[in-house]
């Protein structure tokens, strides 16, 4: 027995960070599945494809969708005990690539989600003497640098300060974050500002409800229009939606799970906790919109229909509007804009901590000198791309195709492979039974998994790469030559990262210790 531990011991891999317990983990769960997208992705989402309406699908998405691959982000990050590279190769040798195809999908999405929190934390200053004005179209259009662009939409290499001194601030307080690591700094962060954000949104959702004209903003949002559940493409959005604002199929949650202790971690509930409170906080976000631009429309005696309520024009257009008109603005403009920072920082390090985890891993490197080895590198290409003056085209087509593609078919892949290549599935329904107080994941779990999310998501998939390649993307808008660059060119590089990640050899004995973590696994589980 005593030879056979000191073997163990000689090929561990060097030991893992934790949580500090369950409840530091699902606050870090439900802070990166709470972001930019629940606030300005979702009460646009459900309005345009069917109002109340839209509710049925979302919740038909999310119980067949997004929680099933929540708990297998949730057993592969905690069975096998790695970043998605790490996770991946001890599955298979081969399949090594996909989890850096998934580090580098990471990689790219925190070069523009950091410059979307600073334009936040920017205007949350801006609200105070509301420094926008009666214009809010053409101070947010000033202050990116719009305004300096051509008549054609093209790269441009002009730094503009106002954007780019906040996001400084956002790149060193998410690499301060990783560097400190996981207990010590992305939990202590989230047990922060978690609760703030949702104190101060609670606030700014009630000061809504309170405005003359919410009433008819939220008959909009609710008033189902049931034709439009025989629409497919209302379907392929609440799944889209949901994958979207859950943050899973790209390493996200399972690199937070591989953090848990072994023993009695409970996935299953916090899973669902998360889940749950993740889509929650969607409602709750458009109740609050609506409500507000239900004033809007009153005071402008207009529709709801007329008003753009969707990405940035949202958040940095409609919603300044509003603040200008209403009583005690300046306090509501500062609530909305320091939810949606706080929103944003809260997803932002769990991106980074993805990148970080996966380079660390690999190449032996304490969480400190990872941070600044994937962050360095991320917060150039940060500021050359999207702090200049044409940020905001780069950043539309970039999120587009990183998204509607790369993220989408991380999910196929990862699901194609664990049910069918591998037929791992049955392995880790036991794991997540054994270490949950439910052993509610049975058949139904499988098939899910590996039926019925890769059938919904490809069909999402052709569709959407048909689009791009017959029609292009946002042709109207943007050349044929820019969106090669910036849509296709950014795949490329996610794609040759890939690539070059895999050939590097480890540093850590990973190959070693998937035979002792299964053993290890079994025996506790036994």
């Amino acid at each position: 027995m005593s030879s056979k531990t000191g073997e163990s011991e000689s090929l561990q891999a060097p030991p893992r960070e934790q949580w500090s317990g369950q409840l530091g983990f699902l606050i870090a769960a439900i802070g990166s599945a709470i972001g930019l997208g629940n606030i300005w992705r979702f009460p646009g989402v459900a309005y345009t494809n069917g109002g109340g309406a839209f509710v049925v699908p979302y919740v038909i998405a999310l119980l067949a969708a997004g929680l099933p691959i929540l708990f297998l982000d949730y057993a592969l990050g905690h069975r096998f005990r790695g970043s998605p590279p790490a996770v991946f190769r001890r599955l298979s040798t081969r399949l090594e690539w996909l989890g850096w195809f998934q580090v580098f999908i990471c990689f790219v999405i925190m070069t523009y989600y950091a410059v979307v929190v600073a334009w936040s934390l920017r205007y949350m200053f801006f609200s105070v003497n509301i420094a926008w004005g009666d214009d809010a179209a053409g101070f947010f259009q000033h202050y990116i640098g719009m305004d300096r662009l051509g008549s054609e939409v093209a790269y441009s290499p002009s730094v503009v300060m106002g954007v780019a001194l906040p996001l400084l601030f956002v790149w060193g307080f998410g690499l301060v974050v990783t560097a400190l690591g996981v207990s010590g700094g992305v939990e202590k962060a989230n047990k922060i500002f978690l609760p703030l954000l949702v104190i101060m949104f609670a606030g700014l959702v009630v000061r809504a409800l309170l405005l003359p004209g919410a009433g008819e903003g939220l008959n909009a949002l609710f008033t189902p229009k049931w034709s439009a559940l025989l629409d497919y493409q209302v379907w392929m959005a609440a799944f889209g939606q949901i994958f979207f604002s859950l943050s899973v199929g790209f390493g996200i949650m399972l690199t937070y799970a591989s953090y848990l202790q072994r023993r009695r971690s409970n996935l299953v509930g916090t899973g669902l906790v998360a889940g749950f409170a993740n889509s929650s906080f969607e409602l709750f976000a458009g109740i609050g919109v609506f409500a507000t631009l239900g004033f809007m429309a009153h005071t402008q005696h207009v529709g709801i229909s007329e008003m753009k309520i969707t990405g940035p024009s949202l958040s940095f257009i409609t919603f300044p509007t509003v603040i200008a008109q209403m009583p005690g603005g300046a306090l509501f403009g500062v609530l909305f804009f320091a939810s949606f920072s706080m929103a944003g920082l809260t997803s932002f390090i769990s991106i980074i901590q993805v990148v970080a985890a996966g380079v660390g891993e690999k190449l032996d490197l304490t969480p400190k000198k990872a941070s600044l080895v994937v962050g360095v590198p991320a917060a150039v290409l940060s500021f050359v791309l999207f702090a200049t003056s044409s940020g905001l085209p780069d950043l539309d087509v970039v999120d587009a195709f990183i998204n509607n593609i790369g993220v989408v078919v991380s999910a196929i892949i990862m699901c194609v492979v664990v049910a069918w290549l591998l037929r791992r599935t049955k392995l880790l329904q036991d794991h997540l039974n054994a270490v949950s107080e439910s052993r509610m994941i049975g058949l139904w779990w499988r098939v899910l998994v590996g039926a019925v999310v890769p059938v919904l998501l490809g069909y999402m998939f052709i569709q959407t790469l048909w689009t791009y390649l017959s029609e292009g993307y946002e042709s109207e808008a943007y050349s044929s030559g820019f969106v090669m660059v910036f849509g296709w060119g950014m795949l490329l590089v996610v794609a040759l990262g890939t690539a070059v990640m895999s050939l590097i050899p480890w540093r850590t004995p990973v190959d070693e210790f998937e035979a002792l973590t299964l053993e290890a696994a079994s025996q506790e589980e036994d």
